[in-house]
């Protein structure tokens, strides 16, 4: 590994990485220790939107912990303990943020119907690449190296492609948190807290983008 490497990709992108996370991590921690004024759990909250936007046929579900997540194939919203028996702002929000989600299936969302029929590509193209990419440089083959990037490019472009998917779910839920009559503080630390998880999505998404930029700098030299 080159020391141009380390300090054009690695260093940029543990920085990014860590920043991210520990803005997140914080912001979290912050509102979850604000109680919300409806007094209404994670759960009620993803049942009150669900039934607010008459979305039909969802199931609102207890996961383990860190499990937040709405699944279109089973067309569920499962939720961590946190967050379904919470009575917080981030408990909340992200609830609504995962029913967000279950709402852009219901009306054929276009870009997470995009996302959607990428992911069986980029699941083979995620593990793949890096072996492409190896057996290129030491065979010398100018081809494979070339699919190694073609690989991660897709893997760059399901990155961007969450990107508007994550900030739309966030926009729905913050519509609905708006129409249950929250305070505008309660507003503002919701906000918060989906901005600090959507900026999870921005910094894997820049640090991919850096790290194909010096894949295509590295075929062309």
């Amino acid at each position: 590994m080159s020391l141009e490497y380390v300090l054009m990709v690695i260093v940029p992108t543990l920085i990014i990485g860590m920043g991210a996370q520990a803005y997140v991590t914080s912001q979290l921690k912050k509102y979850s220790k604000v109680p919300i004024s409806t007094g209404m759990t994670g759960a009620e909250c993803a049942r009150g939107m669900l039934a607010y936007y008459n979305i039909q046929g969802v199931e609102v579900r207890p996961g383990g912990p860190g499990q937040d997540f709405f699944d279109p194939r089973t067309n569920t919203v499962t939720l961590s303990p946190e967050a379904y028996n919470g009575r917080s702002v981030t408990a909340t929000a992200t609830a609504c943020h995962e029913v967000g989600h279950a709402y852009q299936y219901a009306e054929d969302y276009k870009p997470m119907k995009i996302r959607g029929s990428l992911v069986p590509v980029v699941n083979i193209a995620s593990n793949a690449w890096i072996f492409i990419l190896l057996l290129g440089v030491v065979m010398h083959i100018a081809g494979f190296y070339d699919l190694a990037i073609i690989l991660y490019a897709l893997v760059v472009l399901f990155q961007v492609v969450t990107l508007p998917v994550e900030f739309n779910a966030s926009r729905r839920a913050m519509t609905y948190m708006a129409s249950t009559g929250l305070p505008q503080s309660e507003q503002v630390g919701s906000y918060n807290v989906l901005r600090a998880c959507a900026l999870t999505y921005v910094a894997a998404a820049l640090a991919s983008a850096l790290q194909l930029l010096w894949l295509f700098g590295q075929r062309n030299d």
